[in-house]
């Protein structure tokens, strides 16, 4: 299967929900051609099917200087502008980082720019952008569309990607579509790699970043509703509201990760009436760059594969409510009544039964300077934030697969990677640690305990380890360090209400329920061994069904 386009150019990621493009219809090449990139035909054609969607005349305004990357963008820009009569391309503008363009339609205000080459996955970026200026219509909820246009105030957003990052999309793609609706809302997407400058000015250390007015606004994927429930103050209690006053589920599934999704669709297919409430629906799986081993789909990445779970749930009759956090679940009494979980917006929901899978999170190190140098050196994704530390030295803290595959990414952006492994030896693959072991720039230290981050108040300069042979502290000094160590539970929130094992994971039988009737789970939060997505797919259906099962002999 096709991955997105990289320099060298392969295909396009999508976004069906905010545009209008299927998922994996470009596989067509880009190509440098000294300064210039040039679009092949297959690809030309292609989009130009897409601009056909164009409605609305606009420009496009270049602002360049006389560096290759001006050239380049300027190639790019030429072509795009000889596929459709509505565009016209412009080279006087005057913003202050080049290179870069914006997107302007006569008549409204638009405050939508580039600044650098958004190829890589940001390609699909402006692709959308390019439709969405051009008066395409987005496929988010009507709902939505009109919260965006009502918003007030005066928001100018930049967002510092990276074309690697496969979670900068949907921030660059969210923000750019509120600027195309509402007039008080300016967006810049900046290829961080290309405006180091500013990087470095701003102690930008993970991607996306995304600034508000001047100040830092977050970090890490954020897609629409994200962004408008804390740009619009009274969106939470409005969803808290709305929440409260649903009716009682048959089924609730509690997350929207692979477990979670297929729970919900064979819920839904059974007829019953069937609630999703996840914080972000993809879970982990949005944080994972390749997939290669989900049975019938050779090669995939994290985001799509999302996507596809999410657009798979939706053709059913399931009630999705994103962004909720679980905070608490009280049972029903012994004597019958509905279940129920509590939300940290102060929502509450009821059901019949629940699903929890509510997956894991990436494990800390848990060591001084951690938390302080989080996102200004210590990094959890190096697809994502790699390409920040171009010519810089980093470590990688774990030896198993993970670990020795950022390892190898990184090699080939970094000056020098440092592998730390606790054991005496790396758990990685056999076809991973040949190829880690012939990168010249790579050193592996194992039996090492990584036991604090140094920095200098504003970003990471070394790492400490101690030789677990020899009791000796030794001290690498360095700009990043990758932490790689596995997952935990995301069950805090059940500690005292359901029983946990000692890692804190939902202890199920082999229908998957758990010890309170009516409460299933299932996924990277149980005891099930081996967190694979097609694990959690099938124990997805599996409690699904059970649940089912316990319904229909409970009535």
């Amino acid at each position: 299967m096709p991955q997105p386009l990289d320099k060298a150019g392969k295909s396009i990621e999508t976004h069906k929900r905010l545009g209008a493009i299927r998922p994996g219809v470009f596989v067509s090449e880009i190509h440098i051609k000294g300064s210039q990139i040039m679009l092949d035909a297959n690809l030309k054609n292609q989009l130009k099917a897409y601009l056909e969607k164009v409605t609305q005349p606009f420009e496009i305004v270049a602002s360049l200087d006389d560096s290759d990357k001006s050239r380049e963008l300027h190639g790019l820009l030429e072509d795009i502008r000889s596929l459709s009569d509505k565009i016209t391309l412009k080279t006087d503008g005057v913003d202050a980082r080049t290179p870069s363009f914006s997107l302007n339609r006569p008549g409204a205000d638009i405050g939508l720019r580039f600044a650098g080459i958004p190829m890589g996955h940001e390609f699909t970026s402006l692709v959308l952008a390019l439709l969405q200026v051009g008066g395409h219509p987005s496929k988010l909820a009507a709902d939505v569309i009109e919260q965006i246009k009502a918003i007030e105030g005066q928001f100018s957003f930049e967002t510092y990607f990276s074309l690697s990052c496969q979670n900068c999309p949907d921030v660059v793609q969210a923000l750019n579509l509120m600027a195309v609706l509402n007039p008080n809302i300016r967006h810049v997407a900046i290829d961080g790699a290309l405006f180091q400058a500013e990087v470095e000015q701003r102690q930008i250390m993970s991607v996306p970043s995304i600034y508000l007015n001047g100040e830092l606004f977050g970090q890490g994927r954020m897609d629409v509703e994200q962004i408008l429930a804390k740009i619009d103050t009274g969106a939470a209690a409005r969803d808290a509201e709305k929440l409260n006053s649903k009716d009682a589920f048959d089924v609730l599934v509690v997350g929207g990760g692979p477990a979670g999704a297929a729970a919900a669709i064979y819920a839904a297919r059974k007829g019953i009436r069937t609630g999703v409430a996840a914080e972000r629906f993809g879970g982990q799986v949005l944080d994972t760059m390749a997939i290669e081993n989900f049975i019938s789909v050779q090669e995939t990445e994290g985001p799509k594969l999302a996507r596809a779970l999410e657009e798979h749930v939706r053709q059913y009759d399931v009630d999705i409510m994103n962004l909720q956090r679980a905070s608490a679940l009280v049972p029903a009494s012994a004597a019958g009544g509905l279940h129920e979980v509590k939300f940290d917006s102060g929502a509450s929901l009821k059901a019949k039964t629940v699903i929890l899978a509510t997956g894991a999170r990436w494990r800390e190190m848990n060591v001084p300077g951690e938390q302080q140098y989080r996102g200004r050196g210590v990094a959890y994704c190096p697809h994502c934030d790699g390409p920040l530390f171009k010519g810089k030295r980093v470590a990688v803290i774990g030896g198993g697969n993970s670990g020795v595959e950022a390892a190898i990414d990184l090699a080939g952006i970094v000056a020098h990677v440092t592998l730390i492994e606790f054991d005496s030896q790396l758990r990685a693959d056999a076809v991973l640690q040949k190829k880690l072991a012939s990168l010249a720039n790579v050193t592996v230290i194992k039996s090492a305990l990584t036991t604090e981050v140094l920095g200098d108040g504003q970003k990471v300069n070394a790492l400490v380890y101690k030789d677990r042979n020899t009791d000796e502290s030794v001290t690498v000094e360095l700009e990043g360090i990758f932490v790689q160590i596995g997952l935990l539970p995301n069950s805090d929130w059940l500690k005292g209400t359901i029983e946990l094992s000692p890692r804190g994971e939902i202890i199920v039988d082999a229908k998957g329920q758990s010890n309170i009737p009516g409460i299933f789970a299932a996924g990277d939060v149980t005891t099930v061994p081996y967190k694979q997505i097609v694990i959690a797919v099938g124990e997805g259906a599996k409690a699904s069904l059970s649940a089912f099962d316990h319904l229909i002999r409970s009535v």
